[in-house]
């Protein structure tokens, strides 16, 4: 059976020592330093890791300015959501995984060294490329280490090119309009995972307007960890979101955070808690809040 949401340190070695399709990828990143994750992959990651940076692999280019506006080079660079890191159409993503070596039959497995808060992207993308085989290596990169695996420095010898092919999507994508169609309705529980300060609008460090999408729900993706960085129990990770979900459907779920990368903890340890799956609106409030017109909550 694939592995689909969480893989253990053990499990992982075992899978690698099994010499099943395989291949890891390394997620970090840093918001506030772009070219950090991909240093730090250099100096040290798994064996046979490859890196998956969020601006250059999982995100849509932006596009340049021209005379008439944006300029992409074909209809498969047009992203698949707004915000500030918007998805990559499914077919651009395709090409990405079929460049890298990765094929239908592989597992996938993803980590980062960030409190799971990258490695989530990459995991649910492959969910909506329909490829079920991906989990996140529980505790990330200081596990790994903790647990005295091996570690290698540099990059990883390239891949021969594969032919990835998209299925149909195992996650739901949900638009900004969507979003606002379905406000106050019960058939829509937004859960906004950034911290408390940025939900309430006490600051924002990286969006042009404070506050929150008005009715949703704060669940900081941080509080899905716990102090040895891996996630909750199962049953913790059910307590508390139901705790948040007050008497709602966990089916209605619509998880959102800054630019769609954050909420995604959120959405994993609902799966790991037997309350997914659910739903992700990646353009997140950086898309929500670019339109003045959209209706905006703060406290």
């Amino acid at each position: 059976m694939p592995y689909t949401t969480l893989i253990s340190v053990p499990q992982l070695q075992a899978l690698m020592r099994s010499g099943q399709p395989l291949m890891v990828f390394d997620c970090s990143f840093d918001l506030a330093q772009p070219t950090l994750g991909a240093s730090q992959y250099r100096e040290a990651h798994i064996p046979g890791a490859l890196h998956a940076d969020l601006d250059r692999h999982l995100s849509a280019r932006h596009g340049a300015p021209g005379a008439h506006g944006t300029v992409m080079t074909s209809a498969a660079d047009l992203p698949a959501s707004g915000g500030r890191h918007p998805l990559p159409s499914r077919e651009r993503f395709a090409t990405w995984l079929s460049g890298v070596g990765f094929s239908n039959d592989m597992q996938a497995v993803v980590y980062d060294r960030n409190g799971a808060n990258y490695c989530g992207r990459l995991w649910w993308m492959l969910q909506w490329a329909g490829h079920d085989a991906v989990a996140v290596l529980d505790g990330g990169l200081q596990a790994w280490q903790a647990a005295g695996g091996a570690l290698a420095s540099g990059d990883e010898a390239t891949h021969f090119a594969s032919h990835f092919v998209l299925r149909e999507p195992l996650r739901r994508l949900v638009s900004v309009q969507q979003v606002h169609d379905a406000l106050g309705h019960s058939a829509q529980t937004l859960i906004d995972a950034r911290g408390a300060p940025r939900y309430r609008g006490e600051v924002e460090p990286l969006d042009p307007v404070a506050g929150h999408i008005p009715g949703a729900l704060n669940r900081p993706f941080s509080d899905n960890l716990g102090a040895d960085g891996c996630f909750k129990s199962a049953d913790q990770l059910r307590t508390e979101f139901t705790a948040v979900l007050q008497g709602r459907n966990p089916a209605t779920v619509v998880h959102h955070c800054g630019s769609g990368v954050s909420a995604i903890p959120n959405l994993l340890a609902m799966e790991v808690a037997g309350l997914g799956p659910t739903a992700l609106f990646a353009g997140s409030w950086s898309e929500w809040c670019s339109d003045p017109g959209r209706p905006v909550a703060r406290g």
